[in-house]
């Protein structure tokens, strides 16, 4: 058996085809308007509809609810301007604080509750919390700051 060498390589039979020779004779079948037609907006070089033309009908892009995003008054904010909190649950302070401890955005961080302090703490009301701790973050739930005080603790906005 001989070597294979890259003057022996062939597409597989079938899967490649001529390129249509447009403008080429009458002989050809695509001769003169080379498959275009007569005149129009689609026969022009450069010519033919943008993406999502419906032919002047509302074109559906239009005719949908927009989704909010960052490019207007009403919807959500989104960069530079958007406010975020790191939300951590009422019930998570009970099992890593003893009773009687002061919970600060520090300690928090200490516990490797929350990464950093650069952004907002919010204290929410999921689980339950038996130890009375003094909490100081810079939101609280309706829900925890009720569980905090009945529990015996305080809590503090910052």
């Amino acid at each position: 058996m001989s070597d294979l060498g890259l003057n022996d390589l062939r597409p597989n039979p079938g899967s490649t085809k001529n390129t249509k020779r447009l403008g080429r004779g009458k002989g050809s079948g695509q001769g003169k308007t080379a498959g275009r037609g007569h005149k129009g907006f689609n026969a022009r070089a450069g010519g033919g509809v943008r993406p999502g033309y419906e032919g002047g009908q509302m074109p559906l892009y239009m005719r949908l609810g927009k989704l909010r995003g960052p490019n207007m008054k009403k919807s959500m904010p989104i960069g530079p301007f958007r406010t975020y909190c790191v939300p951590v649950n009422v019930g998570r302070l009970a099992t890593a604080f003893e009773a009687g401890a002061e919970v600060t955005p520090e300690a928090l961080v200490a516990k490797r509750i929350v990464k950093n302090t650069r952004t907002p703490i919010k204290i929410l009301g999921g689980g339950e919390v038996a130890v009375a701790l003094t909490v100081r973050a810079q939101g609280f739930s309706e829900k925890a700051a009720e569980k905090i005080r009945a529990a015996g603790g305080t809590i503090e906005l910052l």
